[in-house]
């Protein structure tokens, strides 16, 4: 195989035309085998794989500085800067990561796993290269349009225009988002624009122009009109260059050739940034990825039969058939996060914004403001970039914006950016914000009704990725009650949303070595519910669990109001849940053990606490 040939991107440079479609398809065969074997992103990566060798055999990474916007598009990258030995181990524990890794490879610049944030790095060292003169490295940007719907992306663009830094930046566009010049002059205006020669003739011209005496400002007024009207008719995106950011394309982004000659010229005009817009097929060379009419193969995340993100969608539907006023909101993740029924039944009541949750956020709470029920639908770990929206837009209005975060807790082969273990720490210090984790399927619809009932502020509901737990009718809750599942006299263990399954089998450890446990289903994070405080006040010991962040979390409200001046005899409470350092990738359940945070950590956590009063926070 050719790619086993290729062990740093210098080995590129070498290849005849024949030996790159050569390349190219085996690089699709790798990456086709191990997401089918391991999971993780598909049609991205598909997409890009003619870019990555253009831009590797044109610049010379990593002393020219390549940017990915996002990270999930760079297979391709690993595979010919040195890794495509380890790339079997992809997503695994202790294997390369899903996303750029700058302890992988120093080709890896930013560790980009969330969408829209590259031209900010790009200015950003754009800023720090300017200050090296001749030793400058040349700084290559790539985002894709999807990408580009998100605010932050539109400030760096504004902020390189203005500037006049230098960037190239690379606009993958697949095709959804910007529509394809068609015409054959338009293909000969492309050319010519990207032609390093003739724009140094047309400076000339211009300069000419404006010194003519007297009439020389009308005269270069008049081409400048005159081109500004070819652009209008033939160049939809020529909003760029009223940005100050030249553009040239689109371009073939399966075409080795040109995709170079056309890197080539604009590396030979530095002088500003400036966008080389690349046209490609999502998913190519794999049928089920091209026929995938929703999103081309892009990942293999999918709501499963039995899993929270079911349930969910189940509750959705059953709620939107009783109140017409319920609309649905997500970031560009409609499939991933189970709203393609909801929105096939009520056509024109999802809606998605892209990649824009502090957009989402704020618009849901204009929606309540005006009389709707929106239900924002995300992950975890994307809600974050909205915190600000979450807080000052809907909870400080009072506005009744239901918030339902798909991939809460430790999620797994994505990695530390991934994981939503920040949630529950930041909505709970939200005032007036209530937050429910359901532990069980039939949980998620009772707890989406209830938060459909409360119209006086905001309400998070939480859930795992993972399948989950099935509930009989005289098992799930209601309310903002927490719900008692086994009582006991010595120790008790307050569990939040899925570690209940942790939680019970440990208390049946914890049985057999003589310790009678009681065990709660907290339920509501946010109030917590005073019978379940008052009830575990009674125990000499209290034991917390959550899949969140530990610091500042619900187990620490809880040991908060345990140990508080008003309680005569406190318990002794420990509380676990997930340290204060980025988690690497791994299955979650592995990941879990490891943080003492599966039944068997919890177990010994309750014996170190009650045999030697170890309360140590996680394990070392």
């Amino acid at each position: 195989m050719l790619l086993g040939t290729i062990e740093s991107p210098a080995d590129l440079k070498a290849l005849t035309p024949d030996q790159l479609e050569e390349l190219a398809a085996e690089i699709r065969a790798v990456i086709i085998d191990s997401v089918n074997e391991h999971g993780g992103h598909l049609g991205s990566n598909l997409g890009v794989v003619e870019l990555t060798l253009a831009l590797h055999r044109v610049f010379d990474s990593p002393d020219d500085i390549i940017l990915w916007d996002t990270g999930h598009q760079t297979y391709p990258h690993k595979l010919v800067t040195g890794r495509a030995e380890g790339f079997a181990r992809l997503r695994q524990a202790d294997g390369l990561s899903g996303y750029p890794s700058r302890a992988e490879s120093d080709h890896d610049w930013i560790e980009n796993s969330h969408a829209s944030t590259v031209l900010s790095w790009a200015y950003g060292l754009a800023v720090a290269e300017s200050t090296k003169g001749a030793d400058a490295r040349r700084i290559v940007a790539v985002i894709g349009d999807g990408s580009l719907t998100g605010g932050m992306a539109f400030e760096g663009l504004n902020n390189l225009g203005h500037s006049g830094r230098d960037c190239i930046i690379i606009l993958n566009d697949n095709g959804r988002s910007y529509a394809p010049t068609v015409s054959r002059l338009g293909e000969s205006l492309v050319k010519i624009r990207n032609n390093p020669v003739y724009m140094r003739r047309q400076a000339r011209l211009e300069k000419l122009l404006a010194d003519l005496p007297l009439v020389g400002n009308l005269a270069r007024t008049g081409m400048d009109a005159t081109k500004a009207a070819i652009r209008e008719m033939l160049e939809p995106t020529a909003f760029f260059e009223t940005l100050g950011v030249r553009y040239a394309g689109p371009f073939d982004g399966h075409d080795i050739a040109a995709l170079e000659e056309a890197l080539r010229n604009a590396a030979a005009m530095p002088g500003g940034p400036q966008v080389i817009h690349v046209l490609t097929q999502k998913g190519r060379g794999y049928g089920p990825a091209e026929n995938d009419p929703i999103k081309r193969l892009h990942d293999t995340s999918e709501a499963k039969p039995g899993s929270f993100t079911a349930a969910f969608t189940e509750a959705l539907v059953k709620e939107g058939e009783a109140r017409p006023e319920l609309f649905a909101i997500t970031a560009a993740m409609p499939d991933s996060t189970g709203l393609l029924p909801f929105s096939e039944r009520f056509p024109g009541r999802m809606i998605d914004v892209g990649i824009a949750e502090q957009h989402a956020v704020t618009a849901a709470a204009g929606m309540a403001m005006g009389g709707l029920r929106p239900v924002v639908a995300v992950y975890s770990t994307f809600l974050t970039r909205a915190i600000d929206q979450v807080n000052l837009d809907v909870g400080l209005h009072g506005q009744p914006v239901v918030f339902c975060l798909d991939r809460a807790g430790i999620t797994g082969d994505d990695g530390p950016s991934h994981h939503g273990v920040l949630d529950m720490v930041l909505l709970t210090k939200v005032p007036n914000m209530t937050v429910l984790a359901p532990s069980s399927y039939q949980e998620i619809g009772q707890m989406l009704h209830d938060a459909l009932e409360i119209t006086d502020g905001p309400v998070a509901i939480r859930w795992a990725k993972t399948a989950a737990r099935q509930a009989g009718p005289d098992e799930v809750g209601s309310g903002l009650r927490a719900r008692r599942l086994r009582e006991g006299t010595d120790l008790c263990i307050l569990s939040v949303g899925k570690m209940l399954d942790a939680a019970e089998a440990a208390a049946d450890a914890l049985a057999a070595e003589g310790l009678s446990v009681s065990v709660w289903d907290v339920r509501c994070c946010k109030p917590l519910d005073p019978e379940m405080i008052a009830a575990a006040a009674g125990h000499r010991w209290v034991l917390t669990v959550e899949d969140g962040l530990r610091d500042g979390g619900v187990g620490m409200a809880i040991a908060d109001l345990l140990t508080a001046p008003s309680i005569e005899s406190p318990p002794t409470v420990r509380v676990l849940g997930v340290p204060d350092r980025y988690v690497p990738h791994g299955k979650p359940d592995a990941i879990l053990a490891a943080l003492g945070l599966d039944a068997a950590g919890v177990t010994a956590a309750a014996l170190a606490m009650t045999r030697t009063g170890d309360t140590t926070p996680v394990p070392i």
